[in-house]
């Protein structure tokens, strides 16, 4: 178990080579990946090839209001960079979403830290970039999206006292995962297309964040969940999953507030061949009981034998409880949120 209470200082791999494991209790500053003593499943060290090829970067903000959702991802992949961004409207059902691929990731350029840097995907015609930067003691995280029908800018700023998910866990026998994840934080910015200016300030706008890098399976499955909005005078965040970062510890919590609250295992239960049917996602705890129910799906499908993809991404409005250990009882009315279906062979 790592344990800094300066982790914004910290690196995640040592001298020699060995992999922090762990919750931790703040971001790690520095995701020195490639300097991992990684080898093969038979032990000796990986090859140059090996390093490069098998270390994959994930990076996501979204932001989720009653009258606007929109998701944005940059993932390198080794073989493949590839960039998506979508908006949603609930009232109107109208979703705007586009993807972009670039060979061995030549359009991408990723941060190695979740808390300084920039990461950039630039082609004709597109300019998406996530920055991280310290502010006010705390952290704001930006995304900013040019393409020629749209531009948005947007932030969410983690106060001093905001408790990050900040995980390392083990997967197969060589492998690791850095995650660190945040949700229920308000979001600023503009959104401009169509000759208007809309304030996410306004939407009274929350946001969800990603950041995963690591050793990663070759092959991978996994279920996800997000919401963020407001319940019972609260600003609620939740980040669940199943399939993934489960070695030891697992990623799986709510926030209350700026405080983190971990949560057990995670249920997803729903139909594989009507994903737009209603979802059942619980926690083994008892803390989370909830259904999703889809409004809109954004899709990744794509199969060149080395590198395949079935994404899925629904976005909808969960309804239901949030359990708390201390007695309190939290209903979830509609909440907007995000929840995945993905299999991965990278």
């Amino acid at each position: 178990m790592f344990d800094n209470s300066d982790n914004n200082t910290a690196r995640l791999i040592d001298a020699r080579g060995q992999v922090a494991f762990g919750l931790f209790p703040g971001s790690v500053a520095d995701i020195n990946g490639r300097e991992a003593d990684y080898r093969t499943p038979m032990g000796r060290p990986a090859s140059r090839l090996a390093r490069h090829f098998n270390y994959k970067q994930f990076q996501y903000f979204g932001v989720i209001s009653d009258d606007l959702l929109a998701g944005c991802a940059l993932a390198d992949t080794a073989w493949m960079g590839i960039a998506f961004f979508y908006l949603f409207e609930p009232a109107t059902g109208r979703l705007v979403e586009h993807t972009w691929r670039s060979p061995m990731s030549r359009a991408l350029r990723m941060s190695a830290s979740p808390v300084e840097g920039e990461s950039v995907f630039q082609q004709q015609g597109v300019d998406i970039r996530m920055g991280y930067q310290p502010h006010n003691g705390g952290l704001r995280k930006t995304l900013s999206v040019t393409l020629p029908s749209l531009t948005l800018q947007a932030q969410m700023d983690e106060s001093a006292a905001y408790e990050p998910m900040s995980i390392c866990t083990r997967t197969g026998v060589n492998g690791w995962v850095y995650a660190n994840k945040v949700a229920g934080v308000d979001v600023s910015g503009t959104l401009q297309r169509d000759g208007s200016t809309l304030s996410l300030s306004d939407l009274h706008a929350c946001g969800h964040h990603d950041f995963s890098a690591g050793y990663m399976r070759r092959e991978t499955f996994w279920n996800w969940a997000c919401l963020s909005g407001h319940a019972g005078g609260h600003r609620l965040g939740l980040n669940l999953s199943c399939g993934v970062n489960e070695t030891s510890f697992t990623e799986n919590c709510l926030w209350l507030d700026d405080r983190l609250i971990k949560v057990d295992t995670t249920v997803f239960d729903y139909q594989r061949d009507n994903l737009l049917a209603p979802w059942q996602v619980r926690s083994n705890d008892g803390q989370v009981a909830l259904t999703f129910e889809p409004l809109g799906n954004h899709r990744e499908h794509l199969n060149l034998g080395l590198f395949a993809t079935n994404f899925n991404q629904l976005f909808g409005r969960f309804t239901g409880e949030i359990r708390l250990a201390d007695g309190e009882t939290l209903a979830v009315r509609n909440l907007f949120g995000f929840v995945e279906e993905q299999y991965a062979k990278w």
